[in-house]
């Protein structure tokens, strides 16, 4: 009982609407969903805020945009320097 999920024309200050929790997505929805988040994550938003406005997990997100062969940034922050 795999049911598409579709992304909905009702778009709010630049969110992508929020796909039911748990839900399937495959097909075409799948492909405008990657193509969407994608195209945010190339403009410099995080993963975990793509998941959030999608209201799908962080491994979701992840995994498509390793799928579509999406070049993923470094981690942020202060990396550990080897004391001498």
């Amino acid at each position: 009982m795999a049911a598409e999920a579709s992304t909905g024309s009702g778009k709010s200050a630049g969110k992508t609407a929020a796909i039911r929790k748990g839900s399937r997505i495959t097909g075409t929805a799948r492909d405008k969903l990657t193509a969407d988040l994608r195209k945010k994550y190339e403009k410099g938003q995080s993963i975990r805020a793509l998941a959030e406005s999608t209201g799908r997990s962080y491994g979701f997100v992840h995994r498509l945009l390793v799928d579509a062969a999406v070049p993923l940034r470094g981690r942020g922050g202060a990396t550990r320097v080897k004391k001498k």
